[in-house]
């Protein structure tokens, strides 16, 4: 099942702030990844999707 960041972040019950502490990213870094503007590197893919309760590969990295 395909779901947005954003959208996994919200089902996970994390803020951006508490997200991005988390994966040890800024705050905008994140926004930015949300937003579609740049993507996360693999490793960083990973510990989202491992934070998230989810796989990289139902993580939606960019906008349809």
């Amino acid at each position: 099942m395909a779901i947005h960041l954003k959208a996994a972040r919200v089902n996970a019950g994390f803020t951006q702030q508490e997200a991005a502490k988390k994966l040890g990213i800024s705050k905008g870094t994140l926004a930015n990844y949300e937003s579609y503007k740049t993507k996360p590197n693999i490793e960083l893919s990973k510990k989202i999707a491992s934070l998230y309760g989810t796989t990289v590969n139902d993580l939606i990295f960019f906008d349809h």
